[in-house]
């Protein structure tokens, strides 16, 4: 199976003018654009994607186009939850005939199941594909919070390999490697300088869609154990990680793509642009950060 180590983007789902459909062309341009400026992975499909709301078969297309631009460049790891088990399964299936990587799961987010519904789930995904899990633990979106102890515990499914933890307590990572023996690998979502410092072999990043380069330095510096230049660039991002955080992070993440020279459209309702309140604050932050693009100076 893949090791999957780095800042791995996960990416915007970028769309056409109203929302009409999944923008195909917008999508190629920016696979080639994030492996360009290095980043090792990517990850669609997943909270940041607006993955409720695109239907199946742009699902569909939408993958397929990624991976067929990608090229076996770099892994794409699909976000396939689902609040029911079966289509959990079934778009886990899809995402590894269509050549994905690995699959990305948040635990179902509405019904808080307990920790033996949980690992069923698991399970069963785990069981109908050959490729790595990455299981997503974010008590603030998913309603559920799966502790270092059910970690270690979905990872005596064979190919539960990795989680993405967002639950915001650092020493977490520590607990799941010790806990799973070091078969669970453990990505940062919140806190990225932090938990990379503690271990962790990777960073899901929102940030990743608007300085990919910056996001991927960020776990290179870090990783190696220059510390001080790691804290440092973490403090440079800091100023835009907070103007993308937050309610609105998806639609303040799609409003910077524009001002970096990769326009990937609205988002899709409910969620409403990002209002102008607080775009210049975006800006400012993109501009301090040196993304900013020429002509939105």
């Amino acid at each position: 199976m893949n090791a999957f180590e780095g800042s791995y983007t996960v990416m915007l789902t970028p769309f056409t003018e109203g929302g009409a459909k999944v923008d195909l062309a917008a999508t190629r341009r920016f696979v080639d654009w994030q492996i360009k400026e290095g980043t090792p992975g990517l990850i669609p499909l997943g909270s940041t994607g607006e993955f409720l709301s695109v239907a199946d078969d742009e699902r569909t297309q939408f993958i397929e186009t990624i991976i067929d631009q990608a090229k076996g460049r770099i892994p794409v790891i699909v976000g396939t939850a689902s609040e029911w088990s079966d289509e959990a399964v079934r778009y886990s299936k899809e995402a590894e005939r269509l050549g994905a990587a690995g699959v990305m799961v948040i635990p179902p987010f509405y019904a808080t199941p307990t920790d033996d519904e949980l690992f069923e789930h698991y399970r069963r995904i785990g069981e109908a594909i050959s490729i790595p899990i990455m299981v997503y633990n974010n008590p603030f979106t998913s309603n559920v919070d799966m502790k270092p102890a059910l970690i270690a515990r979905l990872g005596q499914i064979d190919n539960v390999l990795y989680v993405k933890e967002s639950s915001g307590d650092i020493g977490r990572g520590r607990e799941i490697e010790r806990l799973s023996k070091g078969k669970v690998t453990v990505f940062a979502g919140y806190h990225a300088y932090d938990t990379i410092v503690c271990g962790a072999k990777g960073w899901v990043s929102v940030i990743g869609n608007i300085a990919p380069r910056l996001s991927q330095d960020l776990y290179e510096i870090t990783s190696k154990g220059d510390l001080v230049k790691g804290r440092d660039l973490y403090h440079r991002l800091l100023p835009t990680l907070d103007a993308i955080s937050g309610d609105l992070y998806v639609s303040a993440t799609k409003a910077a793509m524009p001002l970096v020279g990769m326009p990937m459209g609205e988002p899709r309702p409910p969620r409403l642009p990002l209002p102008q309140d607080r775009t210049a604050g975006l800006k400012r932050a993109l501009a301090d950060l040196g993304v900013l693009a020429k002509k939105a100076a």
